[in-house]
């Protein structure tokens, strides 16, 4: 088994559909309109819908969640979501705030999927962190995941989580052979704080790329929120001076039409 088909709903939410298992990452489903508080004197606005409402979703197995503290990556809609799901796998203070289903993952722990009749998927949590170093303790934790299953061609398939490009994210690359990565991406800023980026730009997005070596790099969480501040269009303004062995392996997802991406 070799395929996965992906749907990318909108911002960071993805349907992820492998032998069986439907995965669903980051759930945002709420309207557009709504202007949401991060803290620390930090919003912003949801300027478009999800291309799927959640009413219209298979039943799902995981909720691979990067953070639950943010609007942008866990909104009203999707947190009414998450008791449909088995398992929430989360960041270890999202399991205590979550409860329920929700179980933490330190980075580099494994949480095993297994059910008669599908393919054992194990989910690892990676180094994630949201903004610069010492952000912390205002940004708060989140996690990237890897997945793994027998069958696997060209090696792991990787979701960033909401990161800057560090050292954690680094570790990926030395420690894991990713074929296919999810990329949060929209180079976040907000006008309190500057020009402080708290998700990577596309620029660092092409640097892990040429360490991760990818079959396919897939960009999420790019569009949707005002404080996202490079678009597709800026992204793709950067591919365009990216060396063609990095840029080619770049591949946009239309948002509600799954995908069949070889893994």
């Amino acid at each position: 088994m070799t395929d996965a088909r992906l749907t990318h709903i909108g911002g960071p939410t993805t349907l992820i559909e492998v032998g069986g298992w439907r995965l669903l990452t980051d759930p945002t489903f709420d309207p557009p309109g709504r202007r949401y508080a991060f803290g620390w004197g930090t919003s912003s606005r949801k300027t478009a819908g999800p291309a799927l409402a959640a009413a219209d979703l298979p039943p799902i197995d995981a909720v691979l969640l990067s953070h639950d503290h943010h609007g942008d990556n866990l909104d009203t809609a999707g947190r009414a979501l998450l008791p449909r799901a088995t398992v929430v796998l989360t960041t270890r203070s999202g399991e205590r705030r979550l409860g329920g289903a929700a179980h933490g993952l330190a980075p580099w722990t494994t949480y095993r999927l297994a059910a008669p009749g599908r393919p054992t998927i194990d989910v690892t949590a990676t180094p994630a962190r949201h903004g610069p170093p010492l952000s912390r303790p205002v940004a708060g934790d989140v996690t990237g995941f890897a997945l793994s299953w027998a069958g696997q061609r060209h090696g792991v398939l990787w979701i960033s989580g909401d990161t800057v490009l560090h050292d954690g994210v680094r570790q990926v690359a030395r420690r894991m052979d990713v074929g296919t990565a999810l990329l949060h991406l929209g180079g976040v800023r907000f006008p309190v704080t500057g020009p402080v980026r708290y998700t990577m730009t596309a620029r660092r997005a092409v640097e892990l790329c040429g360490l991760l070596r990818p079959r396919t790099a897939i960009p999420v969480h790019y569009e949707g929120w005002s404080h996202f501040h490079e678009g597709r269009t800026a992204i793709e303004n950067e591919l365009a001076n990216a060396p063609a062995e990095i840029r080619d392996r770049f591949q946009w997802l239309p948002t509600g039409t799954g995908v069949d991406i070889t893994v």
